[in-house]
This record gives structure tokens, sequence and C-alpha cells, in this order.
């Protein structure tokens, strides 16, 4: 999901960064946007405390389970159902904060750093929620049909590329986002300049476009064309919070809401597939909007007022919270269903997951974080690195 903001921390613009690399365009490149004092996002950390609990409320009151609840949520739910069945959008919020932190907390950054700070930011936690839900769902009684070899394949998160089933199944969007990942790897290699990200942002719209009009394999696994317009959103709003919002850059981030709105058509009629009820496109690109115009805001200084310090650590749990709420949720609610009422019962679990996720930040995350950077360190390497 994530993808989250890098280890909870949004520096403000005028930060000290290494200088990138001198791009061989001899025409000047944009001034960077000056903002007087310091800046800390704290707008992105809240939103993405809203995209996991969207989710959550997603997975537990509108996906249609009648194993679980014994009937149908709508039926459970009849009122938090019509607001629930919109909570998937969340995973396109998280998209979108995506593009915007993975090029902010790249910028000035060695490939290696990249590589490093992804490492750390995605598999420790990861390796957690896989193990809690693969021991849930082969403990459970009656068992399951899980296999040693398929939690295995999990633990590289690159499952669904191998064709084996996500052993929970929020994982699929973690693969839409080491794609983004390795394609942004590319300019990070070159050297990041506001024209080779720009071009970048322009060449994958248009990749994604083709992918889609010739059905190519390789080029729809390459270019990700149905998640890949809320990356290249997220990116195009980082250059206006680095650069301004200079012309071109509103052209680009139009252009991702466009795609975005075109592709909205097959995932609703995705989502309506599991609630088994009917969700509006309306609705749904009414919220992608408003997606976009906070963080838009946010990235020009709009909600700077909102500074509020519990944001820091409500978006350092949202991860965890994203990758262990829905199967051990589920097999909770299978047993808590027949001795409170629906209601009370998430009012229970959600607390429940939060307070499990902020353990896992706090006690495996952060230590796992700090001893991993230590260890894959240039100057580790180098004294470890064997005689030629």
């Amino acid at each position: 999901m994530t993808s989250p903001v890098d280890e909870g921390r949004i520096l403000p613009r005028h930060a000290a960064v290494p200088l990138p690399r001198a791009d061989p365009d001899p025409r000047p490149a944009p001034p960077v946007a000056k903002h007087p004092g310091k800046r800390r996002l704290y707008v992105l950390d809240g939103l993405r405390l809203v995209a996991a609990l969207m989710v959550v409320a997603y997975h537990y009151m509108a996906y249609n389970r009648v194993h679980y609840w014994g009937k149908s949520t709508a039926a459970v739910f009849p009122t938090g159902n019509k607001f629930a069945i919109y909570g998937w959008l969340g995973v396109y919020l998280f998209f979108l904060i995506s593009g915007f932190v993975i090029c902010l907390s790249c910028w000035g950054r060695t490939p290696r750093q990249f590589a490093v700070s992804r490492f750390i930011r995605l598999y420790p936690a990861y390796w957690v929620g896989l193990i809690l839900t693969s021991a849930v769902l082969y403990f459970r009684p009656g068992g399951t049909k899980l296999q040693l070899t398929d939690v295995l394949t999990n633990a590289t998160m690159v499952q669904q590329g191998l064709h084996v089933h996500d052993v929970d199944g929020v994982y699929w969007s973690l693969w839409a986002e080491l794609r983004f990942y390795m394609l942004f790897a590319v300019v990070v290699v070159m050297g990041l300049t506001y024209r080779r990200v720009v071009s970048f942002c322009v060449i994958w719209l248009a990749a994604s476009v083709i992918a889609e009009a010739t059905g190519d394999k390789l080029l729809n696994v390459v270019a990700n064309p149905v998640y890949s317009p809320f990356f290249i959103g997220g990116v195009a709003i980082y250059l206006m919070y680095r650069f301004g919002p200079r012309p071109e850059l509103w052209l680009l981030t139009a252009a991702s809401w466009l795609d975005g709105q075109h592709q909205m058509k097959v995932l609703v009629a995705g989502s309506e597939r599991v609630t088994k009820v009917d969700e509006s496109w309306t609705v749904s690109m009414v919220l992608v909007t408003l997606f976009y115009a906070v963080v838009i805001a946010a990235a020009l200084g709009k909600l700077d007022f909102i500074n509020w310090r519990w944001m820091t650590v409500a978006g350092s749990i949202t991860y965890p919270l994203y990758l262990i709420h829905e199967d051990i949720g589920w097999e909770i609610i299978r047993h808590g269903r027949h001795h409170m009422s629906p209601y009370a019962l998430v009012a229970c679990i959600v607390p429940v997951m939060v307070l499990a996720a902020y353990l896992i930040h706090r006690l495996i995350e952060r230590p796992a974080a700090a001893w991993l950077k230590n260890w894959l360190s240039p100057a580790r390497a180098a004294a470890v690195r064997p005689p030629s």
C-alpha cells in the first residue's frame, strides 16, 4: 500500500540536500519554490491514516464475505455499507501520496540510498504481517490450504509476478508499488532533475495508453496502466511543491486525473464484483478529485495551519495497519459475531488493529530500520567487501 511516507518524515522544502547531477540541458532549470519558515506536511500523514481507515471500513463493512458475517454486509450494515463501499478508494489515495513521497524522499540521494530506503521501509513490517497472517490462517479451526512454499514466495513481495496467490488480499497493491519503484529507479540512476522527472511522467503516461491500445502483456506489466495515473499525479504534485505550480505541471496533473477517471470505470466494476451492490462512478470520482485537491493544497502550503504532531505517529502506523487488518480481522469477525452486535464488534476490532500496528512500528519497524540502515551502509559494505 504506501506506500507510506518515507519513515514518517516530511522535510521542509528548503532543507539542505546533496546537489543533483548536472542537467545537460543548457536552459536554466525552474527555480526552487521558496516558502518562509519550516514546513512539515502533517496533512500527508493524516491523509495516510484516512486512507488506511477507509480500506479497513471497506473490508469489514462492505466486502461481501457471507461466511464471516453469516449474511451479506449490505444486510448486516444497512447504513454503514452505503459509505463503506467506497473505502477501496483509499488505496488510490495511497498511490497518489506514494508518487509524491518517493520523489521527496529520494531527491538528491544516490541509487544505493534510494534502494536501501525503499527496502527498509517496505520489508520489515511486511514480513511481520506475513508471519502473523500466515499463523492465524494456519492455526484457525479447520486449518487452511496455505502451503509453506506460497508463504516463502510471498516473502519476496513479487508473488503476483510469479503467479502465486497473495497470502493476504491487501498484498496486491504492493506489486503495483514495486513496479513504480523499479521504473522510478531508472530516473534515480540517471540523476534526478526537473526535466528528467517531467519527461519520465510524460513517457510513462504515454506508455500506459499504448499498453492499453495494443494489449501487449509485457508493456502492461511494465507500464501498469490501471494504476499509473495516480502515481504520476503524485509525482507532478511533488514537483509543484519543489518548483512551484508551473503551467506544465498543472497540465500533467490534469492529464493524470483524466486518465484516472477513465480507469475508474474498470475499478468501480471490480469493486462491485466483491461488494455485490451498485457503486457510483460519480461518487468515486468526486472522492478522487477531493484527494487530488487536498494533496495539491498541502503541496502549495494552503494547509500549513494543520500541524498536529499526533499525525506523525498516525501516519507511521498506517502501513502495518494496512498489512494486518484484513484476514486477521475477518477471523475475529467469524468468531465474534455471535457475541456482540456488528457495529460494536467493528468498533472493538479497529482499535485492536491500530494498537497492534503501533506495536509493530515501535518494536519492530524502527529498530529493524536502524539496524538495516547500518548493515547496508556503504561504509560497512566496503569494510566487508571480499578481496579481489
